[in-house]
């Protein structure tokens, strides 16, 4: 996901030098958005990014990255004029051996426990100008445009989650029997898991949908939205559900469904809260309404 805004955005020199090492190793990026008191609300952030001469020098915290602590190259969003709001927003490749950047540890979280995560803080962070992504001021709509392509994969991620609950959840429920008949023959089991199903197949085909607007070079802004919404949803519902038909077993660590239950909990909140998409559709709904009338 990281890696978006270094290929979608910067020129064809940039490309060639970032990418260029690519192909002798494996390397990973990672997006410098978030910070402490800055989420959802992206035009919060607090690091500046001032330019002295022939270089920008930077200085800020960032929290919650992914990636944080195996990456080679950090996506930064920075003020370079914060008077302009969003519009003084710039955006920055910043290589992680430079001096000042200072990664934070691990963090501890609920779920996707595999998930290098960690707080980063940048002092004096010195880069030449060729690292500036498009020009200044173009850093929010560089952001805000990577999530065209991201959500739709971290949507995808969700859709797997809920799949693989129905999946364990199904299995349990045609193998455990209750009063001399499995589970599943209940209605009230049955409904559960059809629940599954159909939303499920619908978050997929949400998925597909705005995967494929991007790359027929559609602007997917509100399908992405819908799609991260919806299916984030899905996966924390379909997880919580498998649980509950594991009964106390599903409360269990021996058996998967805790596990799926915890990871699925961040889809509601990385790459836009669920509670954003919703800001997004209804701008685009009321937007579309306003046009015709």
């Amino acid at each position: 996901m990281a890696e978006a805004p270094v290929i979608l955005s910067g020129s064809e020199e940039q490309k060639k030098e970032f990418l260029k090492p690519m192909t002798e190793e494996l390397q990973f990026a990672a997006y410098f958005a978030t910070e402490p008191g800055a989420g959802s609300d992206v035009a919060g952030i607090k690091t500046t990014a001032v330019r002295v001469g022939d270089e920008y020098v930077l200085n800020g915290q960032k929290m919650w990255i992914t990636n944080a602590g195996v990456t080679s190259w950090y996506y930064v969003l920075a003020y370079t004029d914060a008077a302009k709001g969003h519009k003084g927003m710039s955006a920055f490749i910043v290589p992680r051996d430079k001096a000042g950047i200072t990664v934070g540890k691990k963090e501890n979280n609920l779920g996707q426990r595999a998930s290098d995560t960690r707080g980063i803080t940048l002092e004096d962070v010195k880069i030449p100008h060729k690292y500036l992504l498009g020009a200044e001021g173009q850093g929010f709509k560089i952001s805000m445009s990577a999530f065209d392509h991201t959500r739709p994969l971290v949507a995808s991620a969700a859709v797997g989650l809920a799949k693989s609950a129905m999946e364990h959840a199904v299995r349990y429920a045609s193998e455990r029997e209750t009063f001399g008949q499995s589970i599943s023959k209940y209605q009230a089991v049955s409904f559960m898991l059809a629940d599954m199903d159909k939303d499920i197949q619908a978050a997929r085909l949400l998925c597909w949908l705005a995967a494929w607007m991007i790359d027929s070079g559609i602007r997917n802004t509100r399908e992405a939205a819908i799609a991260k919404a919806f299916a984030a949803d899905t996966a924390m519902k379909v997880a919580t559900d498998a649980v509950q038909i594991f009964g106390g077993y599903g409360y269990s660590c021996e058996y998967p469904v805790e596990k799926l239950m915890r990871d699925a909990k961040i889809f509601q909140i990385y790459e836009g809260t669920s509670q954003i998409q919703r800001v997004i559709i209804a701008r685009h709904l009321m937007g579309r309404h306003e046009k015709t009338t």
